[in-house]
Parts: structure tokens; sequence; C-alpha cells
């Protein structure tokens, strides 16, 4: 039996095993497989290759199942050329996970509740936004003081959210 300090140092860094290498391979189709579940200008978003754009397209376009799974495997394969730190993150934005798109959120909420309460804030917007649709904000916050007052589903409210989100970008 050898003793540690008999073994030679050949200076090459110890390699992964083939488990973890299998583990990172399968994340990387599931970062892939949530990319797939994206619609399409949420994609046009995210920073990535060409080529990994239309297979994420195309796996899209697949209906059959094992078409599908063969183009999840290309996605995979696709996603190792890739560093996919900054499309964890813009998932995670989507999703709402990272604490500085919570905190868009809990702005953009505010924001609402405020031009709800006083039309004034719509000025704000203006000047803040020159590209805003001051009109169309308009007749959401009519529309959804409306809604409170009939006791109404938020119809209104919410595309007012909505919108405040694009104005924001």
């Amino acid at each position: 039996m050898k003793n540690l300090e008999d073994l030679e140092y050949d200076g090459e860094p110890e390699r992964p095993s083939k488990s973890q290498r299998k583990r990172e391979m399968h994340a990387l189709q599931d970062m892939g497989a949530a990319l797939v579940e994206l619609s399409a200008e949420r994609l046009a978003r995210i920073d990535m290759p060409d080529a990994l754009r239309g297979a994420l397209l195309e796996a899209q376009r697949l209906t059959r199942h094992e078409a599908r799974r063969r183009q999840m495997q290309y996605i995979g394969r696709l996603m190792r050329d890739v560093d996919p730190a900054p499309i964890r993150e813009a998932l995670d934005a989507i999703n709402g996970a990272s604490a500085i798109e919570t905190a868009r959120q809990h702005r953009l909420e505010r924001l609402r509740e405020r031009l709800l309460e006083d039309e004034a804030v719509l000025t704000e917007i203006g000047t803040a936004h020159p590209g805003a649709d001051i009109t169309r904000l308009r007749q959401l916050r009519r529309g959804a003081l409306h809604e409170r007052e009939a006791g109404k589903p938020p119809k209104n409210f919410r595309e007012l959210f909505r919108l405040l989100r694009e104005i924001e970008g």
C-alpha cells in the first residue's frame, strides 16, 4: 500500500466526477426547458447566441414527444458553450426571484396606488417618461376606479400595472 507522500502530483487539476458532470448537464437542460416556456418577447430580451435562440424557438414549435426531447438535448448541448450566469439572472428576474426585481415590482405597485389616488401623478409619469401613453393610462385609471366601486374583477387594475411596467422598461 502506498502512502500519500509517495504519490506524485502531476500538476493537473482534478477533473469533476462523471456524476458531477451529469448533474451540471441536467441543470443546463433544465435551464433550457425554462427558456422554452418563455414567450417570444421575453426570449428576445435575454442576451444569448443566435444558435441557442433559434433552437429554443424550434423547441417551442415542436409538439411530438421524441422530436421535442431530442431538441431539448440539443439545447442542453448548446448551453454548455454559453455562460449560464447571465441567463440564470434573466430567468430569476422574469420569475421575480431577484431582490432587484422584487423592489421594482413594489415600486410599481406604489406608483399604481398613487395614480389611483391622485390623477396629477399622470403628469409626473409623462415628465419622467416622455413616450408614455398618458391617454391610455388615464383610461385604465378610470376603469380601475370604476371596478373598485362596483366590486368587479380588477381587469383594468392589472392592465394598469402591466402598462406601468412596460413604460418603466
